[in-house]
Parts: structure tokens; sequence; C-alpha cells
């Protein structure tokens, strides 16, 4: 059985890809690649694609991978009807009690006094005069 699947190039913390179509038992590196449909660069979101190669194997069976097919649906290729996109992972936090968004809101203290009554001025006290420091004789 043939898949459709992306093949990482490029250099470190730079990924491309190649769109390729391989035996689906092969590990994506193994280097035995039947056609070459395409490339994709993550950073600039370019892609270049040979869209009846694509579908000429999509028709013969070839099975994309979801990542592929994501891909291949954005473009405007069309899937196969028999082509069953992956379910949703619906994963629940293990203590979703503990999570900061599930904690009881506090409520911000309200003041009593009346808004329209003006708070009562002090005058500032003075500050109390320093005293000299007293000088200590050098022995």
């Amino acid at each position: 059985m043939l898949a459709i699947r992306m093949q990482r190039n490029g250099r470190s913390h730079y990924p491309t890809y190649r769109i390729v179509v391989q035996e689906a038992q092969r590990h994506p590196l193994s280097g035995r690649v039947v056609a070459e449909v395409g490339n994709y660069n993550p950073a600039t979101k370019a892609l270049t694609l040979d869209k009846e190669a694509v579908e000429k194997y999509l028709k013969n069976g070839a099975q994309p991978s979801s990542r592929v097919a994501f891909v291949l649906k954005k473009n405007g290729v069309k899937l196969p009807k028999w082509y069953k996109e992956p379910a949703a992972k619906n994963v629940a936090a293990k203590h979703a009690d503990k999570l900061r968004k599930n904690q009881p809101k506090e409520e911000a203290p309200a003041e009593e006094a009346p808004a329209e009554a003006p708070a009562e001025e002090t005058p500032a006290e003075a500050p109390a005069e320093e005293a000299p420091a007293e000088e200590t004789p050098a022995e």
C-alpha cells in the first residue's frame, strides 16, 4: 500500500518538507520514494504541488497522512470518499478542579463610603527636626 507523507529536509531549526509517495511500511527517511509530488516550507507557507500526480495516486489508493490531507484540502485537491479524517482528540485534564480557570473568582472589597462625600484631607505633619549627629573624637 502506498502512502503520501511529508519527508523532512532542511537544516537544524529550519525544516522544509518534500511531499512524497512511498510504501506505507517504510520509514519516511528511508530514501525509497516512489514519487515526489511537491514541496512545503512551513516558514514561508510556500507550497508547490503536482495536483495531477497527487490525484492519480489518490485514485489508485494511496493513503494521505493527516497533515498532508489537511494541506491538500486547503489547496483545492479533492480527497476520495473513502478517506476518513482523524477524530479530534478530546483530552480532559486530570485535575480540572486545580486549574486557574476553574477556581472561584475573588471579589474585590467593596467600599462602604458614599461616592458623593469627598474624603477629608488632614494637613501633613511637619517632619521632626533632626538633631545634628555628635562627632566622635578621633583617637
